[in-house]
């Protein structure tokens, strides 16, 4: 993504379980409980490491934060979102976003996250950062898309939003750039 900072924006992955059964479909995602996004529900997901792919962060984060062990294999790319936060460029983002189905264990607490499995139909988007309302049920919907996330100045609200669709359900070779994306909305 380029970007008008000389800041490079931090790598990070989110990894979504999902399960379908008698409850119908939940996604596995978690109270955070210290550092960025405190006080929030977000997904189980972290910083990949210099020398990581970012399917080995999303399946290393989902363990240390909720215990769950996923198959590399069974990982879905399902969107890539640019966070950019104008009043505060080193909190900049590219994040890479998973969804799996194969995982074993049981979600427990872990210092950073306390999991919680909600119905797909009945997301916590007021407990959420403003900008999960934006993408989180699109892609638990199928769809798959890069998008670009402008934060206002107070770091928190969305100035901006815009999305670029995959040409097919997989994963793009390329980063998008701000070039990429229709005017921001």
């Amino acid at each position: 993504m380029e970007h008008a900072s000389t800041q490079t924006p931090t790598r990070v992955v989110l990894c979504l379980p999902v399960e379908h059964g008698a409850n119908g479909t939940q996604v596995l995602l978690g109270l955070k409980q210290r550092g960025f996004g405190a006080g929030r529900v977000v997904a189980p997901g972290g910083k990949i490491e210099p020398g990581e792919s970012p399917e080995a962060a999303a399946v290393r984060e989902l363990v240390e934060e909720t215990s769950l062990v996923a198959d590399i294999d069974s990982l879905l790319p399902a969107a890539r979102v640019y966070f950019r936060f104008p009043a505060n460029p080193a909190a900049d983002m590219d994040c890479t976003i998973y969804l799996t189905s194969a995982f074993t264990g049981m979600a427990m607490p872990s210092a950073e996250l306390a999991p919680e499995w909600h119905r797909v139909e009945n997301l916590p988007l007021e407990r959420m950062w403003d900008d999960s309302a934006l993408w989180l049920g699109r892609i638990l919907s199928g769809e798959r898309f890069d998008a670009l996330v402008r934060l206002a100045a107070d770091n928190e609200s969305v100035d901006g939003f815009s999305t670029v669709n995959w040409p097919g359900n997989g994963i793009p070779a390329a980063d998008a750039t701000e070039a990429d994306f229709p005017d921001i909305t």
